[in-house]
């Protein structure tokens, strides 16, 4: 039997489209987008089935467009409407185009959209159900960050505390690591992690959410404090080149999104993609800076 061609040494492998659940349960949970595309909606038929009123029976399909390096969304007639990044889609215009890091919000859920390989979705599914500390970095898993990141928002709501959460994205680390290897990559990884680590309150959780992806929770603090927290964390980093081995220093740098707890967040998935949301925009606006949830 001739061996499958998506194998063959030397061959990159196919990533494929996953959402990540920001918003609703379970916080984490990731979907495949199948080649074929995706139908969100009511429906149990959907692929993507979100059983509640705000969601149209069939409300937006997702579908690959070109050679799979981006997807294409459609509003499928949805009462409640589409958004993307906070902004409504509109169904008569047509489909519009999707790029990783893009936020999907139907009804009261929201999914974050990661173009991921093999080993990176490997990475994602065992820091989902996993307790213990990322390997890689020393900082809480996924998982662990997460559940945190609940339980303090319950804490301060309750108690009606400040919470601001600040989430970190590398700049650019896919560069590295066609530019140099995956092990430079890992050392930027590292770096940031260590940054996190030092700069951060021993009362700070911090965790990695897969990739170069890191999410900070600050309890008892205002937004303000917080923009000082993350301006810090970026000044840290592209202050400081990263030792990549053989006597090279690399410079790298992060974007950032804070968001502070507000009355109208419905669940910590609400505050998380907010912060989301400041994160698209720093990097929109040049990435090395951080931006403010609206």
């Amino acid at each position: 039997m001739a061996p499958d061609p998506s194998t063959r040494p030397g061959r990159p492998e196919a990533r494929a489209w996953i959402l990540i659940r920001y918003i609703g349960q379970p916080l984490g949970e990731m979907v495949l987008v199948p080649p074929t595309g995706l139908d969100i909606g009511r429906s149990a038929e959907c692929g993507l089935c979100l059983p509640e009123p705000e969601v149209s029976r069939r409300h937006a399909k997702l579908e690959a467009a070109g050679d799979g390096a981006t997807l294409a969304l459609r509003d499928l007639g949805s009462t409640n409407g589409l958004f993307v990044n906070g902004r409504r889609v509109e169904a008569n215009p047509g489909p519009v185009t999707l790029r990783a890091g893009d936020v999907l919000r139907v009804g009261s859920h929201a999914f974050k959209l990661k173009r991921l390989d093999s080993l990176e979705r490997r990475y994602y599914q065992e820091a989902g159900s996993s307790t213990t500390l990322d390997d890689l970095t020393g900082v809480s898993s996924r998982a662990t960050v997460l559940h945190q990141l609940e339980a303090h928002f319950e804490l301060a709501r309750r108690h009606h505390r400040s919470l601001s959460v600040v989430l970190a994205d590398l700049d650019h680390l896919q560069r590295f690591n066609a530019d140099h290897g995956s092990e430079v990559g890992d050392r930027v990884i590292q770096a940031f992690g260590g940054h996190l680590v030092r700069r951060l309150r021993r009362s700070d959780p911090v965790g990695r959410l897969g990739g170069e992806e890191f999410l900070a929770i600050l309890p008892e603090t205002a937004v303000a404090s917080a923009l000082n927290t993350a301006e810090d964390l970026r000044g840290a980093l592209s202050g400081y080149p990263v030792d990549a081995g053989a006597g090279r220093y690399l410079q790298a740098t992060c974007s950032l999104g804070v968001a502070e707890l507000k009355p109208g967040d419905a669940g910590a998935g609400a505050l998380l993609a907010r912060a989301d949301v400041a994160l698209h925009r720093a990097k929109v606006e040049g990435r090395n800076r951080v931006a403010q949830a609206l």
